[in-house]
């Protein structure tokens, strides 16, 4: 009986390996100074990020990691490692504890994680994998809504891999998964159980990463992937036009990014009498950051100083039971 080893690698963005200001200035270093994330003249942008960015942003960002900051280390890391674990259960599972299935020919998976930025990089997992046998690897971005500045990264990454070895692995790539069915049904999940534990309010907004509008009008199909994403869930939860809306977060820099923003429109919602609102964040697969720092303590902040009663934010689908299932029905896809 052969046993054909099939190694699936979770991939999200990355984190500092801790909450300190030196920590935080290598991250941003080098996730910043990925062509696909700021498309501006090289040269140009070494001096801005290198002299002033880093420099005048480390400190801030810092204290934003240090507020949400895990004993087990960064919030990001510790829910990638659980989303792996449990897909790694659910394959040992179904396969009869043996991590096997099949007849004649058996296939055994194999799950870890990397990160496109910080540590466990791309190379070194496929590597490692390699090492453990495994003769096909499915890569599986967590980022639902493809974007140049995510998950082509990882392209980037995995053909630079490539150009370096003889024997080209098998690798294979989930491209997106922002209109697939069981991720619409575990983000609905996800809402009617926050529905239930802590009633629903008044309106929910979605609230999806930004990008600069420019790369949209250059042909990055993010922004209609999150539209498609966000009318599926508002259709699967049966609202109306008056119960839900969808906004951009995170933006950075002078570049004016897809609109209307998360910010501006929870302000905009307080000050005119909305008492309250249910947040989902459905771009990210784990809480981090965005979620936890800057939806969770900035927005909420923004929206009750503005006015509004009750922020309720809806957790990121993390290790969920529908979400790791629809992890694995993807990784099927691809083996």
């Amino acid at each position: 009986m052969s046993v054909e080893k099939i190694g699936v690698i979770l991939v999200n963005l990355g984190t500092p390996a801790t909450a300190s200001a030196l920590s935080v200035a290598q991250y941003l270093r080098e996730f910043l100074s990925d062509p696909r994330v700021v498309e501006i003249p090289r040269l140009l942008w070494w001096f801005v990020l290198n002299l002033l960015i880093v420099p005048l942003r480390s400190q801030k960002v810092s204290r934003k990691y240090r507020s949400i900051w895990l004993d087990d280390g960064s919030p990001l890391q510790v829910i990638t490692q659980r989303q792996v674990a449990a897909l790694q259960v659910a394959f040992d599972n179904e396969c009869g504890g043996e991590g096997l299935f099949g007849t004649e020919n058996k296939r055994q998976f194999i799950c870890t994680y990397a990160m496109t930025y910080g540590d466990q990089t791309i190379a070194s997992v496929v590597g490692g994998l390699r090492d453990q046998g495994a003769s096909k690897i499915v890569v599986l971005p967590l980022f639902p809504q493809y974007s140049a500045s995510t998950t082509a990264a990882i392209y980037d990454q995995l053909a630079d891999l490539v150009k370096k070895c003889r024997h080209i692995p098998d690798i294979r790539v989930v491209h997106h998964y922002y209109n697939c069915s069981s991720y619409i049904d575990a983000l609905a999940d996800s809402v009617r159980q926050h529905w239930k534990k802590n009633g629903q309010s008044e309106c929910l907004l979605m609230s999806f990463h930004g990008i600069p509008k420019k790369y949209v009008e250059q042909g990055d199909p993010y922004y209609a992937q999150c539209l498609e994403t966000a009318r599926s869930l508002a259709t699967r939860l049966d609202l109306s036009s008056q119960q839900w809306a969808f906004s951009f977060q995170s933006r950075f820099g002078r570049l004016e990014w897809v609109k209307p923003y998360t910010d501006v429109v929870l302000q905009k919602w307080g000050a005119r009498g909305l008492r309250s609102v249910d947040l989902i964040c459905p771009a990210f697969a784990s809480d981090c950051l965005e979620t936890l720092e800057e939806i969770d303590q900035e927005n909420r902040h923004l929206f009750l100083q503005a006015g509004g009663e009750k922020f309720s934010m809806i957790p990121c689908l993390n290790d969920a039971p529908l979400h790791i299932e629809m992890l694995k029905k993807l990784v099927y896809t691809q083996s």
